[in-house]
């Protein structure tokens, strides 16, 4: 799949740093994906991650799975752990991440199928279809199987461990190799009135 890298950020979001993060998302042209599935979708005008991007429409390519179970995938990534900030975008990368491991994977590859299948008859025929109600309720139902600790074990990394959440949260990003958080964002709680001066110790001067 070709990647079309991210433009730097120019604005709209709130980036306690003042530094600039640089977004990996996967946006492609249709033509040059030849995989087993394509999630496609578009990011809302105006949000901090299409001011980051060269086009709103976004596309990830899927090589074991297919696009269905991608976008179930996607969804019950989306009932388990549900942010109003975070894109489709953002949860298609769960659906690609496992997507890579079934691919070496036989067992998870039928695992999955199985699972999103499941998925599927417990939301009354189409996951994708569903209520959000119907949603929550067919995951747990599923709650402790093989199917769904996989998905939600990878939840963690493939949500939260990337720069298109970073950006969405306001989350700067590792400071330690850039000389640590006191000059980059320690002071900018925006959301807490500033603590009375005697609230802090004083600077050690030894």
């Amino acid at each position: 799949m070709k990647v079309v890298p991210i433009a730097p950020l120019s604005g709209g979001c709130d980036e306690p740093s003042g530094e600039v993060p640089r977004l990996p998302l996967p946006l492609t042209r249709r033509s040059l994906l030849k995989g087993s599935g394509i999630l496609m979708g578009t990011l809302a005008a105006g949000s901090p991650l299409a001011l980051l991007a060269p086009s709103t429409s976004w596309a990830v390519e899927l090589k074991t799975l297919s696009e269905a179970q991608g976008r179930t995938l996607l969804l019950m990534g989306r009932v388990l752990y549900p942010h109003a900030k975070l894109p489709d975008a953002v949860y298609a990368l769960l659906a690609k991440d496992l997507d890579a491991m079934a691919g070496d994977d036989p067992a998870l590859a039928k695992l999955l199928s199985d699972g999103t299948a499941t998925l599927d008859h417990l939301a009354g025929g189409s996951f994708a279809k569903a209520s959000v109600a119907r949603r929550t309720e067919a995951v747990k139902a599923m709650e402790g199987q093989a199917f769904f600790n996989t998905v939600r074990g990878k939840c963690v990394t493939s949500l939260y461990d990337n720069d298109m959440a970073f950006a969405a949260f306001g989350y700067p990003g590792s400071a330690w190799e850039k000389g640590g958080y006191i000059t980059r964002g320690f002071q900018d709680l925006k959301w807490l009135p500033a603590p009375p001066l005697e609230a802090s110790p004083k600077p050690y001067m030894g």
